[in-house]
């Protein structure tokens, strides 16, 4: 077979680099064809030499990427569909109905779910839910906490836990303002249900009564009641670590129930592995104001303030500053009277 160059076939180059490139490509031809026998040659031997591609190998690869992604997909959807924990709540039995209290980390609505009146806490974490990844990561891990620790409770002196939730995209949750509807959280916010208890907070008991005090057989029926509490917590190894009135919950009966576990942790084996200041200042232990290490004592420290409070229906000084206060406890020096030292050891004793 003949290669002709368009010179020879009566067409002229428009410049001289387009006759070096024709020229170029009639010699890689001449070479190609110097390999094959003589005679005509196929479009399929044309094709193959023109295109590099290893098609088969290529198919191999695909249907390798094509299983990994096809196994991926089954593992997230496997991911999204297992089985519930045992404190999940099923949102679609709750109904949420109207704002009790509002706090520094969340609100607090009245409910019912499955029949019962409950107490839905949210926790919105942050100005208006906004906060950074990070806080959110570590706020859901203590709620986790709080959880694992609550919903194996068992006591007539601590609130029953009902249920939780980690998410609450598919609640109906009454704004602030009544006349407002409904209002939407974050889907990062979580909730958590306990029994409903009409009678209220200590604190706001104490309140009521600071005028006329309390009768000495409610005074030790409600520190008996919170002892009780305490010791079956301290049984199980959890330190509450944030005891005082806000945390305390009354029924109709007036039977007192320890509430908000929302800083409580399992004791640690060694006390160095406790510290750091958690709590409320005014219940605070000397050696959780100082930093220090601590144990359950320190919840039998903000007991005996919450003993003070239920006898006198107020903190103990209310003169003093919290700083006042906190620095005597850190100096330990010794306020008591004879009549409070009296009342504490009956309570223990």
């Amino acid at each position: 077979m003949d290669v002709k160059t368009s010179e020879e076939c009566g067409e002229k180059p428009e410049n001289h680099e387009g006759a070096s490139n024709l020229k170029g490509t009639a010699s890689v031809c001449e070479k190609a064809l110097s390999t094959k026998s003589p005679g005509s040659i196929s479009s399929k031997d044309m094709i193959f030499r023109a295109d590099k591609i290893d098609l088969k190998n290529l198919d191999v690869q695909l249907e390798k990427h094509l299983t990994r992604v096809w196994s991926r997909n089954i593992e997230n959807q496997n991911q999204s569909q297992k089985p519930k924990e045992v404190w999940e709540i099923d949102p679609s039995k709750l109904e949420i109905r109207y704002l009790v209290a509002q706090g520094t980390y969340g609100t607090v609505y009245r409910g019912t779910y499955n029949n019962q009146d409950v107490a839905v806490k949210l926790l919105d974490w942050g100005e208006d839910g906004m906060a950074t990844a990070a806080e959110t990561a570590a706020l859901r891990a203590s709620f986790k906490q709080e959880v694992a620790v609550w919903h194996k409770l068992d006591h007539p002196n601590v609130t029953r836990f009902v249920g939780a939730s980690m998410g609450t995209s598919q609640l109906k949750i009454p704004s602030k303002n009544p006349s407002e509807g409904y209002t939407d959280l974050p889907s990062r916010a979580c909730c958590v249900l306990v029994e409903f208890l009409q009678g209220g907070t200590l604190k706001n008991f104490l309140y009521k009564n600071r005028k006329k005090k309390l009768a000495f057989k409610i005074v030790t029926q409600l520190a008996l009641d919170l002892s009780r509490g305490l010791s079956y917590l301290h049984s199980k190894k959890i330190v509450h670590r944030d005891v005082k009135a806000e945390n305390m919950l009354l029924d109709t009966h007036r039977t007192l129930k320890i509430a908000d576990f929302g800083v409580a942790r399992v004791e640690a084996q060694n006390p160095k592995d406790m510290t750091g200041e958690t709590g409320t200042l005014g219940y605070m232990a000397p050696e959780v104001l100082d930093g220090k290490p601590y144990n359950r004592k320190c919840d039998v420290y903000s007991f005996g303030i919450c003993l003070w409070e239920i006898y006198c229906c107020d903190l103990p000084y209310p003169d003093l500053s919290f700083a006042e206060v906190s620095s005597a406890v850190v100096r330990q020096v010794s306020l008591i009277t004879l009549k409070f030292f009296m009342l504490l050891l009956y309570c223990i004793f």
